[in-house]
């Protein structure tokens, strides 16, 4: 056994040991109108600031109360943001921007089919997905719509999280779904055999893959006036309806395969 093995293992035993030693110090969740304690103060882990459901929630939509924009809501805004790009090709920071994004898909290593992602770090994970892209053929001009829509909506939000890692998770969340899984099929017919494996979206991937469409978007937000040149006709998103849960009680999501 290696020297580096023997400490990963040393590591995780005492983090483990930590996490199950409840701390008088945390005994209220940081979520207004939530009377939990934080999982700091429970056992069950070692954040100091949320709960369990609203830890959950903000590792799936990054943010502990906000909940992610919804097909119906995001839609509009992502199709504006498309056809706005493909009418500014020419523009230097759009043509940057676009360059940048097709950058990241052939930089991003090899492809790595969704089932055996288990055990690499969220940085693999996060070129990983950037190499499904690449193999599905995705234009990178709807990654960048993807973001471009969600600093539309966050803008237009009257209830918006406009903290920046709300917005890499919820940009990354749209990518994800473009191109998130593995399929497979063995045989014909009915005794054909199919396998569907699809990444959970949450955690640190997504934080990393957020990251990097900011990077590479970043000039076309700084260089242009989003709201108006691209929201025009756009309806106003207090229009859409939505069913937020509350602060103090998470929307349950069933966990991908």
């Amino acid at each position: 056994m290696t020297a580096k093995l023997i400490r990963k293992r040393e590591r995780r035993a005492e983090v483990k040991s930590r996490a199950s030693e409840p701390s008088a110090m945390f005994t209220r969740c940081r979520v207004v109108g939530c009377g939990r304690p934080a999982r700091a103060g429970t056992g069950d882990g070692l954040d100091t600031r949320f709960c369990r459901s609203h830890a959950d929630h903000y590792a799936r939509h990054g943010s502990p109360y906000k909940t992610s924009y919804g097909a119906r809501e995001i839609n509009p805004y992502r199709d504006a943001a498309l056809s706005w790009i493909e009418a500014n090709l020419r523009d230097p920071y759009v043509a940057n921007a676009v360059d940048r994004v097709a950058t990241l898909m052939q930089t991003s290593g090899p492809h790595v089919e969704a089932f055996r992602l288990r055990g690499l770090s969220p940085q693999d994970r996060a070129k990983a997905a950037w190499a499904r892209l690449r193999k599905a053929a995705v234009d990178p001009r709807r990654v960048v719509a993807a973001w471009l829509a969600i600093e539309m909506i966050v803008r237009d939000d009257p209830q918006a999280d406009l903290k920046a890692e709300f917005k890499r998770v919820q940009a990354a969340k749209l990518v994800h779904r473009i191109a998130s899984g593995t399929h497979k099929r063995w045989g014909d017919g009915s005794g054909a055999t199919e396998l569907h494996v699809y990444p959970r979206s949450r955690g640190r991937v997504l934080r990393h893959v957020g990251e990097a469409i900011e990077r590479a978007v970043e000039l076309i937000v700084d260089r242009h006036e989003l709201p108006n040149v691209l929201q025009s006709d756009l309806p106003a998103l207090k229009d859409v309806k939505r069913n937020e849960p509350s602060s103090h009680q998470p929307r349950n999501h069933k966990r991908s395969p």
